[in-house]
């Protein structure tokens, strides 16, 4: 859990990040394009892939195409039509996509992470934002293609790391250039398509923010976020991806000074917080009644 407590610290500032510096000043894809490189030029050197199989190697980059490629273009075409807050808030149904797919995933229905995840949601979309401009629609519908490419991302790297038996005792370092090697093709052919070489970094900030987004925010932070990922049960990842959003909105309301209620984001945020606490206590119990019944059984 304190992975993914640490990246979410790190994640909350890069919303207002983008959405102050970047967004309306450098081409989105451009920005997608280096944010990926850098973080790829970062875990290259650490590969080593001589004892995994191909078809692992060719999952793993489709991960990192999705988790990561198709999330950000989707991602920072979103603040063409969404403020800060908005594109936070607009993320609040993470946890249900993750819920879904990891009960597809599982062939179970895990009633106490749907409930769970619910909770989280109301308390993330109980943090009311007020100005509402007249692209939320499709702002709302391009964040839910990142919302849905990050959920199927996390399962997915979770799930395969699970079920194949070499990378179960790999150092995770030594393979997840392979992550950012399938984001980056995804990113390049983006740029290449839709691109524009007009609006390019013309300031010293906007470099600074491009390469702490690329080393730090996706670097490590997708490294210790997926490494969070294996070691949590599906209910706290699913709570987690929701406690960006008080965080965030706090970031931007303390450093950028943008109207926000603080009442409803310490209601909202006690809410996500609550949900999370509710579920580690909701699989501790059922972790506790597996084990006595075991016992029974056993005597």
């Amino acid at each position: 859990m304190k992975y993914l407590f640490g990246v979410t610290m790190i994640w909350a500032f890069s919303f207002s990040l983008i959405g102050v510096y970047l967004s309306g000043f450098v081409d989105a894809w451009f920005s997608v394009l280096m944010r990926i490189g850098i973080a790829t030029i970062i875990f290259l050197p650490f590969l080593r892939l001589k004892k995994i199989k191909a078809t692992t190697i060719y999952k793993l980059i489709a991960i990192g195409s999705v988790q990561l490629g198709l999330m950000y273009c989707f991602y920072f075409q979103s603040f063409r039509f969404l403020t800060v807050p908005e594109v936070l808030l607009f993320s609040v149904l993470t946890p249900i996509y993750i819920t879904l797919l990891n009960d597809i995933l599982s062939k179970r229905f895990h009633k106490r992470h749907l409930l769970t995840a619910l909770i989280a949601v109301l308390g993330a979309a109980y943090i009311q934002y007020s100005s509402i401009n007249e692209n939320v629609f499709l702002g709302f519908i391009i964040i839910q293609g990142a919302n849905l490419c990050f959920a199927v991302g996390q399962i997915a790297y979770k799930y395969v790391l699970k079920s194949t038996p070499e990378l179960k005792n790999t150092p995770k370092h030594t393979i997840f250039g392979l992550f950012f090697i399938g984001a980056f093709l995804v990113a390049l052919i983006a740029f290449f398509i839709f691109g524009s070489t007009e609006k390019l970094p013309t300031t010293s900030v906007q470099w600074g923010v491009i390469i702490y987004l690329g080393a730090v925010a996706s670097g490590l932070g997708y490294f210790f976020w997926n490494k969070g990922v294996v070691m949590v049960n599906t209910g706290s990842l699913a709570i987690m991806n929701n406690a960006l959003v008080p965080i965030g909105l706090i970031v931007n309301l303390v450093i950028w000074n943008k109207e926000a209620d603080i009442q409803k984001i310490l209601i909202g945020g006690s809410l996500i917080f609550a949900s999370l606490a509710l579920n580690e206590y909701l699989n501790k119990r059922s972790s506790s009644k597996s084990l006595f019944i075991k016992k029974r059984k056993a005597d």
